[in-house]
């Protein structure tokens, strides 16, 4: 078994004033400047490994938000799209589910709220019933497909939550944040799973850049978010307040805490935080409601399209996934689920990366690497050129050179023997270099010198 290597960056002080915490526009998903961090290493905790997984492959398909079908609360189209965001990425073409006709009474919400295992306040009030209902009553499917998910994710999300001490009912932020997409992107540029912008990704130790997108790797992802989520605790000591941060982040926190006359309590200061983030809470609580009182609401688990064991090779090799997919007999858009993170199907190589294979092929892998190292490398993966010389004036003969060739100009009384004569060439390669038939040349053209 290929084992997975985690540098983790650990947050062990930071200082944090409501003028230098971080910032996020109240329309994102995450922060986008950071003006005061203090970050300390730690060693590569080489322990951790990625266990054989089960992962659940399914379509993602679109859908059309269901903003004709919401009667139950007077939502702006801004509060609306806070949702549908995370229910647009599931397909729903596969669960036969029950819809729940009955009205069930608010006591009946609340208790089963209360009877969740959790350190994170779940209350109950008329906007979270909304948000409950838009889950079990409108969404149904959304929500059999989401359970699916789960069974997978969860317990990656639940590992990573124990090993840094948070409270196990965060594995919900990803279900408002991406419906569990791997590849979901926002508007404002937030991607993965957890749905980090750039600036943010790459202060948490996620490497973002033209070939590799760590936020749409699951498992780096899941620790930079526990790794966020515990700064954001240490400031505020109130999970609520921190599930707020996470959504418009600190500085609309802090001013709507100061707007509040101090009050460091998520209700409180509810009127002073923008439109969408007041929504943010009561969502996360619905979430936490429906994963676990969807079967209560006649919502079955989506069945299972295709189940398939991984393994992961590291590989310090630049390598196109194309190449992978022809040598081994895998779809394209297989490796792209399993690999994510490779945003132009590119492993950079020059250090250590992560190839996730299907079970079955890692043996093969092993056994043609060379092969698949090769194969079509020219065209895939060695088409940039490496160095390029400037273009250089040639004194004597008045030409210039370029990536080996030289150029020059022809003028007025040149014939292509006196040409050839100056460049140490014939006219019989002459003519071959430049496509000529006979020896007629005219001023101004150009002649190639191919030596």
């Amino acid at each position: 078994m290929k084992k997975i290597f985690f540098i983790a960056i650990c947050l062990l002080s930071v200082k944090l004033s409501a003028q230098d915490i971080i910032e996020r526009d109240s329309t994102a998903n995450d922060s986008t400047s950071v003006e005061s961090l203090e970050l300390v290493p730690i060693q590569a905790d080489d322990s951790m490994g990625l266990m054989d997984s089960v992962i659940i492959i399914d379509s993602i398909v679109p859908i059309v938000p269901y903003y004709t079908q919401w009667n139950d609360s007077e939502l702006s189209d801004l509060e609306m799209r806070t949702l549908d965001w995370s229910l647009q990425w599931i397909d729903t073409s596969g669960c036969e589910v029950l819809h729940d006709t009955t009205t069930l009474t608010d006591s009946v919400y609340k208790a089963r709220l209360q009877a969740l295992p959790c350190v994170i306040e779940l209350p109950y009030n008329e906007r979270v019933r909304a948000f409950i209902l838009r889950y079990v009553k409108h969404s149904p499917k959304q929500v059999a497909r989401m359970m699916r998910m789960s069974e997978y994710y969860f317990p990656i999300f639940e590992e990573i939550l124990g090993k840094y001490g948070l409270p196990y009912e965060l594995k919900y932020l990803p279900i408002i944040e991406s419906a569990l997409n791997p590849i979901a992107r926002s508007y404002v540029g937030a991607a993965g799973l957890w749905q980090f912008m750039p600036a943010t990704g790459k202060l948490f130790g996620l490497e973002i850049n033209s070939l590799v997108d760590e936020r749409m790797d699951p498992l780096k992802s899941k620790e930079a978010a526990c790794r966020f989520l515990s700064s954001m605790y240490s400031v505020y000591h109130d999970w609520n307040l921190v599930i707020a941060a996470y959504n418009c982040g600190s500085g609309n926190v802090n001013k709507a805490i100061r707007r509040a006359g101090g009050k460091r309590d998520f209700w409180s200061i509810y009127p002073y935080l923008p439109r969408e983030t007041r929504n943010y809470v009561p969502i996360f609580i619905a979430a936490n409601y429906a994963m676990n009182y969807g079967e209560a609401h006649g919502i079955c688990k989506a069945p299972v399209e295709k189940a398939m064991l991984t393994d992961t090779i590291r590989t310090n090799q630049r390598m196109h996934l194309q190449q992978v997919s022809d040598k081994l007999g895998i779809k394209m858009e297989e490796l792209r689920r399993l690999n994510p993170q490779y945003s132009k199907d590119i492993l950079p190589g020059g250090s250590s990366y992560t190839l996730v294979l299907p079970s079955e092929k890692v043996g093969m892998y092993i056994d043609l690497q060379d092969t698949i190292l090769v194969y079509k490398a020219d065209s895939l993966i060695n088409n940039r050129r490496a160095e390029i010389d400037l273009a250089k004036v040639t004194g004597i003969h008045g030409g210039y050179r370029v990536n080996g060739v030289t150029y020059y100009t022809i003028k007025r009384g040149d014939t292509l023997g006196g040409i050839a004569k100056k460049f140490h060439c014939s006219v019989k390669q002459l003519k071959k270099w430049n496509g000529l038939k006979n020896d007629n040349i005219r001023e101004g053209k150009k002649l190639k010198i191919c030596k």
